[in-house]
């Protein structure tokens, strides 16, 4: 007791407002490192003592110490009695067997940490990269490239599908088989080598990075891999991966879309006369890419067993079977137009098709997992294929832009001079660089074994928005030349594509507001999904240890919350150096607030949370925006720290924050917290804005990352690295790619032109007139003069765009021609 009296005399000698201010202190150092109960125990006695706190005062606080610190107790004497108050006033989501399945698919990884509010920084930063193996990396340069330059964007759109000797070289070269192991004649490739080849497609034709990406993405390949029974691997796997089978997966149907759960497609088990167990199938489906050209139809179903003839009960659910395209009663032979886009895209029905019991995937043991699969699946599967192709695209439209903004020519400068065109072009070449990071980051958790399902929704998401984006602004800088069709444009068709990433494997509205924070908050949480699972179990030990775990839990993070704002981060340390601490300070401070908000928007909305979606939605921003965040400084340190790519990775963070920032503000306005709304909508809004985490990428940042992307060399290649780039004599990308590299050249021996006659050597006229006089004056050298009508040649042609004979594109008193019959005229200046 001697320690405790002295202290209890040296409280009692400061004045009151000095002792109060002492404990407060204490009790937010306790917090910020997440002190035990026992300390906290430790800091109320030390405090009763110093302010001299009567006899009884001291015996009911050692009766609450008892009580808590006691977990027997303390579970009978309160945990029990809140968790009955808690189900009996319905505070606690109710959770259905399909959500549940949802939420214990795949396993939680780098958002649990941004979750915790206390980011492990050396586990972040310490995720390996995705890298790709000597074999996959010679399937990217060899078949992958070849197929690229065996298909032409536009004859594909013209003809409403790839070439037939494009099928065979698929076929023949294994790219239906990639994640197919080796042992059954697939490619075996990782995660990183599906996503890499899935983008480089995507950087040259949209339906042939999607005839790919099917069948190695949800579906027949996948599954069987995963849950196939010996037999069924043994049949299939070899003819996938050879190409003998195209396969499909059917799963959305018309009044099944992104509620997939509610998919009324059956299936019904009987004997038929022979005393065969068999099911038979009715179906009506569509969205299903490939389907019409399938031969293997992956099938989701909801299964009946009305004598229970298998076992399993009567209604056994959702099962994945696979069905033959050509059995009887399937019908196939139709497609949908998904925005011109030339992909196979159908609707498909079956009825009363038979198939035996082992066409289920995994067979008997596979009865009602379908579900389980999906989620599983799809756990991994959305962080592969669309960011993927978001980020070919992505990637292009820098490649694109760039070059485009250096050759056009108004008001006598390259556009790309002007501010204006700068900040669309920040955009184009930060984005770039932002997903790539990401793809990098994500696809080498995946090669690790991880099925993070939140982080591949924000992948998801995140990444068709920010292409989105990205697209729109490059379409922006082209301007006309994006907008008229033909073989000369670059980016019309990944432009009319976009929509389409967008809608599909969860459609971007839903996955934003409910999957990304709605299951989120439930399943990255370290404590709420084990509440509410003792809570409905009615286990009060186990509801008692993760109780006042989330207790703890948001003390912690309030705790951190406050100081981390008050020093700017600075008190989180950082586990990296240079010149990127301060955005990895501002991150364990972003999570910190994060974490503390989403359980107050918790604790005051209970079960209707998942509801109030324009909420959920805003903290699915910020929650976002650090996964990306997370992602750019680890590429920054995994590659090095490039000092020419510190530009574009400050720009990247600064965005990140500032999206953060902007979603933080539309939730203290709009969070209702009972009796506590004024203060987040006053005070804290205010200390908010005041003291913010950043704001929008300053335009000297911007500046620089525009003319980086205006430059040939090494930074921009880094950037759109994995980009199909065309020969130079063909048109598009590869004219446009000749003339950039033909007018930045030429830009020296211009400039030179200029200073002779502002020095009066030349006369005044237009540079392009005084090329003869300037090599005549030594001004510039005949080879200078040379390139400069070679860049103004080149220049003339790209900046050209394609125009159709008027007589075949609309003939008298009929409807215009379609496309695959129009009369193209891709006249050049340069042969």
């Amino acid at each position: 007791m001697m320690p405790l009296a002295a202290l209890a005399g040296f409280l009692d000698e400061l004045p009151l407002v000095a002792t109060l201010g002492t404990a407060l202190l204490c009790a937010l150092v306790l917090g910020f490192v997440g002190a035990p109960l026992t300390a906290w125990t430790a800091l109320a006695a030390v405090l009763l003592f110093g302010f001299g706190a009567p006899t009884w005062l001291l015996v009911a606080f050692v009766i609450a110490a008892l009580v808590m610190l006691v977990p027997v107790v303390r579970t009978a004497v309160v945990s029990a009695p809140v968790m009955h108050l808690m189900r009996k006033l319905e505070f606690l989501p109710t959770i259905s067997g399909t959500e549940r399945t949802a939420i214990e698919a795949g396993t939680v990884w780098m958002d649990g940490e941004l979750f915790s509010g206390f980011p492990d920084f050396e586990r972040l930063m310490g995720q390996p990269m995705a890298k790709l193996s000597d074999d996959e990396q010679a399937f990217l340069d060899g078949p992958c490239e070849e197929v690229c330059r065996m298909t032409s964007d536009w004859e594909v759109t013209l003809r409403h599908d790839l070439p037939s000797e494009v099928w065979a070289f698929l076929r023949a070269h294994g790219f239906f088989g990639l994640i197919i192991p080796k042992a059954y004649g697939g490619k075996g490739f990782s995660q990183s080598a599906h996503s890499a080849v899935i983008a480089k497609l995507a950087s040259r034709c949209m339906p042939l990075a999607i005839t790919v990406m099917v069948p190695n993405s949800l579906g027949p390949a996948e599954l069987l891999n995963h849950y196939g029974t010996q037999a069924q691997k043994d049949h299939y796997l070899p003819r996938l991966a050879r190409g003998d089978e195209i396969p499909c997966f059917a799963l959305t149907e018309p009044a099944a879309g992104s509620d997939a759960g509610s998919i009324t497609s059956h299936g019904v088990v009987f004997r038929d006369k022979d005393g065969q167990i068999k099911i038979s199938l009715n179906w009506r489906k569509r969205y299903i890419t490939l389907a019409a050209v399938s031969t293997v139809l992956g099938l989701a179903f909801k299964l009946r067993d009305p004598e229970n003839l298998l076992g399993k009960g009567t209604d056994p659910g959702i099962t994945c079977a696979l069905v033959p395209s050509k059995a009887q009663g399937v019908v196939l032979g139709r497609r949908h137009d998904p925005m011109g886009v030339p992909f196979f895209n159908c609707p498909t029905e079956g009825h009363d098709v038979v198939v035996g019991v082992d066409a289920i995937i995994g067979g008997e043991a596979g009865v009602g997992n379908g579900w389980r699969m999906l989620m599983e699946c799809l756990a991994a599967g959305r962080g592969v294929s669309l960011p993927a192709s978001s980020c070919g695209g992505a990637r292009k439209s820098a490649r694109v832009a760039g070059a485009y903004a250096a050759v056009r020519k108004q008001f006598g400068l390259p556009i790309g001079r002007f501010e204006g065109i700068h900040e669309p072009l920040a955009r184009i070449a930060g984005n770039a660089y932002l997903l790539e990071a990401a793809r990098r980051y994500t696809c080498g958790a995946l090669d690790q074994g991880a099925k993070p399902a939140v982080v591949t929704a924000m992948a998801k998401w995140a990444f068709t928005e920010v292409a989105r984006t990205t697209v729109n602004d490059a379409m922006d800088v082209v301007g006309g030349a994006g907008i008229s069709r033909g073989p000369r444009n670059t980016l019309a068709n990944t432009y009319i594509a976009t929509p389409i990433s967008i809608t599909v494997e969860g459609a971007n509205i839903l996955t934003r507001t409910l999957m990304i924070f709605g299951q989120g908050a439930i399943r990255c949480h370290p404590f709420a999904y084990k509440e509410i699972v003792a809570a409905a179990a009615g286990d009060a030990s186990a509801f008692d240890a993760a109780f006042w775990g989330h207790v703890g839990h948001v003390v912690r993070n309030g705790s951190r919350a406050l100081l981390l704002s008050l020093t700017r981060g600075r008190l989180a340390g950082s586990p990296i150096d240079g010149p990127l601490v301060p955005y990895a300070r501002k991150l364990a401070w972003t999570s910190a607030s994060f974490a503390f908000l989403a359980d107050v928007a918790m604790a005051s909305l209970g079960g209707d949370l998942k509801r109030k979606e324009t909420v959920t939605g805003r903290f699915a921003d910020v929650f976002a925006w650090m996964y990306l965040a997370t992602a750019t400084l680890r590429r920054f340190e995994a590659d090095g720290r490039p000092a020419a790519e510190l530009p574009l990775a400050r720009w990247s963070l600064e965005t990140a924050f500032d999206r953060i920032q902007h979603a933080f503000d539309g939730i203290y306005a709009n969070l209702p917290v009972p009796g506590l709304s004024w203060l987040l909508k006053g005070p804290v809004a205010f200390w908010s804005r005041t003291n913010r985490l950043g704001g929008a990428p300053s335009d000297d940042l911007v500046n620089d990352v525009a003319t980086a992307i205006q430059q040939p060399g090494a930074l921009r290649d880094a950037l759109t690295a994995g980009t199909y780039l065309p020969p130079s004599d063909e048109p598009g990308l590869g004219r446009l790619e000749h003339a950039f590299t033909l007018c930045v050249a030429a830009e020296a021996p211009l400039k030179a032109i200029k200073n002779a006659v502002r020095a009066k050597v030349l006369p005044k006229d237009d540079p392009l007139r005084l090329v003869e006089q300037a090599v005549s004056h030594g001004v510039i050298s005949a080879e200078d003069g040379q390139l400069v009508r070679q860049a103004e040649q080149a220049r003339a042609d790209v900046i050209e765009v394609d125009a159709y004979d008027l007589d075949s594109y609309l003939a008298p008193d009929s409807e215009p021609a379609p496309l695959g019959t129009l009369d193209v005229r891709s006249d050049s200046l340069v042969s």
